[in-house]
């Protein structure tokens, strides 16, 4: 039983640790105008706190990861289980009032919009703080002893983060996704047609063929009509496998008709 309570201590460590290196990196390099704000924490917080709201929390994050490795004191071992606990909640906020914005968990490279894998994961680190509550020995220790239940976790994980794709994306591009050249439009289309979000609402809408697309920055947006002849867009982020895909209505007498787009600099 032992061994299965110390199995995630480790984890949960190199998790904290890197969260906190990401976070503070994204801060010093500042990235593009307005990067910070599509981030985490960030998101929910005044304009001129959102670096210091990002090294607030990769300073939490840090005396836990510490405290974990190092001490057996259950202060530590239950401000983990809260901290991946408000986490989840806050991804679940973040994923209903800001669907754009990243998790922001690895800094600038967590940018994607928040999915259930990104929530997935968080809501499973919960898990592994819970389990190493009572865990009799240090995380340096636990580290000494490698089990397959650790290996598990570890897999688990990496399956449940998206950031792998992004940075392979990175390696193989060497630029933010909005300077890439997207999909075509008849592939971002057809990844439309396979999410969960266009089968819930297909049936509302008058025609399968959209009658207007874009692009802007990391998104490509869809514009359809429904039976009461509102616009109904549907925005597909251009990176990942399964990409994020939101929808909104807009109400014709609200606008009458959609606003015109001024194309941006990458290339569609």
């Amino acid at each position: 039983m032992t061994r299965v309570l110390e199995s995630q201590l480790p984890i949960l460590v190199v998790l904290l640790v890197l969260g906190t290196v990401a976070k503070v990196s994204t801060v010093r390099s500042g990235g593009e105008p307005g990067a910070l704000a599509r981030l985490g924490p960030a998101v929910l917080v005044p304009g001129h706190m959102q670096g210091p709201a990002l090294l607030f929390c990769a300073a939490g994050e840090l005396v836990l990861a510490a405290g974990l490795l190092l001490s057996t004191h259950t202060i530590f071992r239950w401000g983990t289980l809260a901290f991946f606990t408000m986490s989840t909640y806050v991804l679940l906020e973040l994923r209903r009032r800001r669907p754009d914005a990243g998790c922001g968990c690895f800094g600038e490279v967590s940018s994607a919009p928040v999915g259930l894998r990104s929530i997935g994961r968080t809501a499973l680190l919960a898990g592994m703080a819970a389990l190493s509550l009572w865990a009799p020995v240090t995380g340096w220790e636990a580290a000494t002893r490698p089990s397959w239940l650790m290996a598990a976790g570890v897999i688990a994980l990496l399956a449940l983060s998206p950031e792998i794709e992004e940075m392979i994306d990175r390696v193989r591009y060497r630029a933010p996704c909005e300077q890439r050249r997207g999909p075509a439009e008849s592939v971002t289309l057809a990844r439309l047609r396979e999410s969960g979000s266009w089968r819930a609402h297909r049936d509302e809408l008058t025609s399968a063929e959209p009658y207007d697309s874009w692009r802007e920055l990391c998104w490509r947006f869809f514009a359809f009509r429904n039976h009461e002849q509102d616009d109904v867009v549907f925005a597909v982020y251009l990176s990942g496998r399964r990409p994020a895909v939101r929808r909104a209505v807009v109400s014709v007498e609200d606008s009458g008709s959609l606003p015109e787009y001024t194309p941006v600099s990458a290339s569609r």
